[in-house]
């Protein structure tokens, strides 16, 4: 009766730690969704760049529109 209580408290502890192993593994794919962020700024930097010069360009000709 005693091995089988041991047998029952090793499964426990083992279900506890993969839990908390889970926990770990979230911050690992968030860390993961960052790092490719950050390599497609960074290759596509010069298009980016472009996009919102085009676009502060657009609202610094538009509002002087609204002014007049």
């Amino acid at each position: 009766m005693d091995q089988v209580k041991k047998e029952l408290n090793m499964v426990k502890e083992s279900v506890k730690g993969f839990v908390n192993e889970e926990d770990g593994v979230g911050i690992i794919e968030v860390i993961l969704i960052l790092v490719i962020l950050i390599g497609f700024v960074a290759l596509f930097k010069d298009q980016i760049d472009e996009v919102i010069q085009k676009a502060l360009g657009n609202i610094t000709t538009d509002s002087g529109k609204v002014t007049h």
